[in-house]
């Protein structure tokens, strides 16, 4: 008797798709990636991919997030210092930068579209959330900071990781929230 397959669905499905999405980026890395070898790989047809993900840098930034356990959102740090949450935050985002790499990271950014206004909302969701919880501590005066002083250390980040080669040091992290972001949030009234 042959033996029964089972067709995959739902979270199964996805989590299937996401480790073959991530699998081919490693394989043949994003500029050679396409979504007919993500199904291939997956074993599946490519309209299953393009029922989820419209182009292959959704699949990219989705295929990251399966992997590193979600969003940044997902992982908001509290540490009790609006300090360590800022460099906590960048720390997590320059981690990810060494995971996927500079090339995915150019061609993600150059492809993500309509998602890009997206991503950088969530930036500005968690750093008030890291604003709001040190006004509560007594930390800063107020939570309520202009929108580009609240995103200036993940714009910077974003910035360094973009513009240079290197991976992104400690030194750098801790300059932008020492030098830059804590003097701002710290003095106004």
């Amino acid at each position: 008797m042959p033996a029964e397959t089972t067709r995959r669905r739902g979270a199964a499905l996805e989590a299937d798709l996401l480790d073959a999405a991530w699998a081919e980026l490693k394989a043949v890395g994003y500029t050679r990636l396409t979504m007919e070898g993500v199904a291939a790989r997956a074993r599946t047809g490519k309209q299953v991919l393009y029922r989820r993900w419209p182009n292959r840098a959704e699949l990219v930034v989705a295929a990251l997030r399966h992997r590193q356990g979600g969003s940044i959102t997902d992982q908001v740090p509290d540490t009790g210092s609006l300090r360590e949450d800022v460099l906590a935050v960048l720390r997590l985002m320059a981690e990810r930068q060494r995971d996927i790499g500079q090339d995915v990271v150019h061609g993600v950014l150059a492809e993500i579209g309509p998602m890009r206004a997206q991503v950088f909302e969530i930036m500005r969701d968690v750093m008030a959330t890291l604003l709001e919880r040190a006004a509560a501590r007594g930390e800063i005066p107020t939570a309520d900071v202009p929108p580009r002083i609240m995103t200036l250390p993940t714009d910077l980040v974003r910035n360094e990781i973009v513009m240079r080669s290197e991976p992104l040091t400690e030194q750098t992290m801790s300059e932008i929230v020492d030098d830059i972001f804590l003097p701002l949030v710290t003095r106004r009234a």
